[in-house]
């Protein structure tokens, strides 16, 4: 099996020992809450190490409507366990990602000039970010809105720049043909004064959207169509069908969604560009160099981390700032 960066798939015993690799220099490094191992720093030390240090890397920035925000977005899902993988590693994730970490986490992505986080308001999401701003923490959110949300209290308690219909809803929404439905909550969120956008995994909603005319400001594409149909899998697997249908990530499908990211005018997040870390450690910064090679100079990316066995929030940034600077 090819070492991915989630390096702990490689080996259900290392899943079952906890095991924590890296260095003191990770996040990864921290004991367990509650351990008597005093021979690492906390993750609090370890970011007060790299800050004493001078972190010199600083994701450029694109202007997203009146705001300048970092062309690497932090992304959520492995913060509360959506690891589109498998229920162990989604527990591993919620475990390990305790509201110190979060908080750390997010401390952390800031400190290399990420200052855009693709929020979703689930389980313990508020108290968390709550806690990042007590702390002095300060980034722009996009918000993810699903469809039990109430988009007038987030605006209100979140104070985001953006909301953005969380792609499961208007994928649901194009295959049964309510995309009316969708297109005025898109209305709704106009209203609130915030910036609006549509997620989809799925290419051909961006071009119906962008045929029908809606007012939305942005796009948030999936560049794998993970919301395929058993019956499109087959259609697109020869009549084969694979195990976990809702989380297959074709190698062909990245170009489909870059094409329509690059033809429209409006401003584009590519995401899951990893495979959800499907992509080995060898071709990580390919990856990084084709998204953003694929998109428009004032689109961004969302990527989340799962730094339990080294530091993926620096390597994550000195890849894209190599990139988009050339240093």
């Amino acid at each position: 099996m090819s070492n991915t960066r989630r390096e702990f798939l490689q080996s259900t015993a290392a899943l079952a020992a906890g095991m924590m690799g890296g260095t003191a220099a990770t996040l990864a490094a921290e004991p367990a809450k509650g351990s008597t191992d005093k021979s690492l720093p906390p993750v609090s030390a370890q970011v007060s190490a790299a800050a004493d240090n001078g972190v010199q890397i600083q994701i450029p920035k694109m202007k997203f409507g009146n705001a300048e925000i970092s062309r690497l977005v932090l992304g959520v899902n492995p913060l509360y366990g959506f690891s589109h993988y498998n229920n162990n590693f989604s527990s591993s994730m919620r475990e390990w990602y305790t509201q110190d970490r979060v908080c750390e986490v997010l401390h952390r992505a800031s400190s290399f000039g990420i200052n855009a986080f693709n929020y979703v308001n689930v389980e313990r999401a508020p108290q968390d970010w709550a806690r990042f701003q007590a702390e002095g923490g300060k980034m722009h959110l996009i918000v993810q809105v699903m469809a039990k949300d109430d988009e007038a209290a987030l605006v209100r308690d979140l104070k985001p720049l953006a909301l953005q219909r969380r792609g499961e809803e208007i994928d649901l929404a194009y295959r049964n043909g309510t995309m009316a439905s969708e297109r005025e909550w898109c209305k709704r969120a106009r209203d609130l004064g915030v910036l609006v956008g549509v997620g989809t995994h799925k290419p051909e909603v961006i071009e119906l959207v962008e045929e029908q005319g809606w007012d939305v400001d942005f796009y948030s594409g999936c560049v794998y169509n993970r919301t395929r149909t058993e019956e499109e899998w087959k259609k697109t697997l020869n009549g084969e069908l694979l195990e976990m249908p809702h989380d297959i990530y074709m190698q062909s499908d990245p170009p489909r969604m870059y094409k329509v990211m690059r033809q429209t005018t409006k401003t584009c997040f590519a995401f899951k560009i990893l495979a959800a870390g499907r992509i080995a450690d060898a071709g990580i910064a390919q990856a990084f160099r084709t998204a953003y090679e694929s998109i428009k100079p004032n689109d961004g990316v969302y990527v989340g981390v799962f730094p339990r066995n080294k530091d993926e929030i620096r390597e994550n940034a000195e890849i894209v700032h190599r990139i988009l600077t050339g240093a």
